[in-house]
């Protein structure tokens, strides 16, 4: 990566120039630092140049410790803690700690790795024993300046997300939630129908029952139907609509740290799309851009495990899916029998023995496509205060080598470097994004 010319400082004494390694999902659960593979330590070699590197914290560092949720997020992300060290040794300072495996094994899982993290002196941010604590920021001080990290995610079990704390009652712990309301939209005569055949099931009456207790809300001009809510439009579709009190919170602490740090950085976990995984929901698309209007100096987005484009709004990037980063999932050590029952395995059965049931022998899910296994580490680099670009290199995971070398990122070349570069080309057009590729990197600028 090109350095420029020796770093200057602004009035405030704080150097103008800084660089954030920004990387999706990293699902680790074995170490990583043994191997020596040329492509393979490029890409640390990477991180570890910028002033700060970035990723998601897809696992729990918790030594399998606490009680396994009835509903985890997929599979179970227990991990050793001991592994703390490979983020370190990867060049990763602030980890994300907000998706769906925040709760994978309770509280007890979820305090572990808060203590493990802060052991280890790596800034974490999105979780907290209640709701203010997960939505505030965590602080990295750096010789660029001091950086504030802020997480939420979308994509969670009901009972996951953190609660406020009373003067009166204590607060719930648990992850920094942006819920969403969905709104499916027919044309008249189809919403007439759906009204006539609730009519016909006798669910009418229920819901005037249901209505009258304040248990349903139903506005006017809206039909609330088998657990689905639709509205009448000139043309069918799916709309999606951030919770405006989510909103407000998490915009409320992206502005504190806007006036606490010279660098603020919002991250956001997601799985929700359009029809197309690779193509974020429209609640996200509004969540993020209200995000820099909150003062972000990015928006950094993962969770659907595949990548998805990149959109400059005023001057600022969004970047809503870098992907995989690192993705160990079939090597997680042990499980509860939860994940076993869902597998129709029973006690007697092993993790290979779940892992080749889950997959019908790496010929569906994950291990099936190589999607999942195609990624960018973006370089966010800021001169004066401002973004001036973000270069891409495409990162490679090892979808056709056996699982117990899948999910280590390399720098991915020639042919597989076009297709990657080429992917987040077409992504990012849609938000009049120029993706320049250079040889085996691209170029966004502002």
């Amino acid at each position: 990566m090109a350095k420029d010319a020796e770093d200057t400082k602004n009035a405030r004494g704080v150097v103008d120039k800084f660089e954030l390694a920004a990387t999706g999902d990293s699902f680790l659960t074995r170490r990583i630092s043994p191997y020596e593979e040329a492509d393979f330590l490029a890409v640390f070699d990477i991180i570890r140049s910028h002033t700060a590197g970035f990723t998601n914290l897809e696992i729990l560092l918790n030594d399998w410790k606490g009680i396994p949720a009835a509903d985890s997020g997929g599979t179970y992300a227990g991990a050793a803690s001991s592994l703390v060290e490979e983020f370190k040794w990867a060049g990763f300072q602030m980890v994300s700690r907000a998706n769906n495996h925040s709760l994978d094994y309770s509280y007890e899982g979820l305090r572990r790795t808060s203590e493990v993290l802060d052991r280890a002196g790596i800034c974490h941010a999105g979780v907290g024993e209640n709701l203010g604590e997960a939505r505030s920021p965590a602080y990295l001080e750096t010789p660029k300046g001091r950086v504030a990290l802020l997480s939420a995610s979308s994509s969670f079990a009901p009972w996951g997300r953190a609660g406020h704390q009373r003067p009166d009652f204590q607060g719930r712990p648990g992850l920094s939630p942006l819920r969403y309301t969905t709104y499916y939209a027919v044309i008249k005569s189809e919403m007439e129908f759906l009204r006539n055949m609730e009519e016909s099931l006798g669910l009418s009456t229920q819901k005037t029952q249901a209505k009258r207790a304040g248990y349903l809300q139903e506005k006017e001009g809206e039909l609330f139907f088998g657990g689905l809510r639709f509205v009448i439009s000139d043309k069918p579709c799916v709309r999606t609509e951030p919770n405006a009190q989510d909103v407000a919170e998490i915009a409320k602490w992206i502005r504190d740290a806007r006036r606490q740090a010279d660098w603020v950085f919002f991250s956001l976990h997601a799985h929700e799309s359009r029809l197309q995984r690779d193509i974020p929901a429209e609640f996200i698309e509004t969540f993020a851009r209200a995000c820099i209007d909150a003062g972000a100096d990015a928006f950094l987005g993962h969770g659907p495990h595949v990548l998805r484009g990149i959109e400059i709004y005023k001057g600022k990037p969004i970047l809503y899916s870098l992907g995989n980063f690192i993705f160990q999932n079939d090597l997680v050590r042990k499980h509860p029998q939860d994940i076993y029952d869902r597998a129709g395995l029973g006690l007697d059965a092993t993790p290979a023995d779940m892992y080749d049931k889950r997959s019908m022998n790496d010929t569906r899910g994950f291990p099936a496509d190589v999607a999942y296994w195609e990624s960018v580490l973006a370089s966010l680099q800021y001169e004066g205060g401002n973004f001036k670009r973000a270069v891409l290199y495409p990162l490679y995971l090892g979808w056709d080598n056996p699982r117990s070398q899948r999910g280590r990122p390399a720098l991915a070349r020639k042919d597989v470097a076009q297709r990657i570069l080429e992917r987040m080309r077409k992504l990012s057009e849609p938000y009049g994004t120029e993706v320049r590729i250079q040889g085996e990197t691209a170029i966004i600028e502002p």
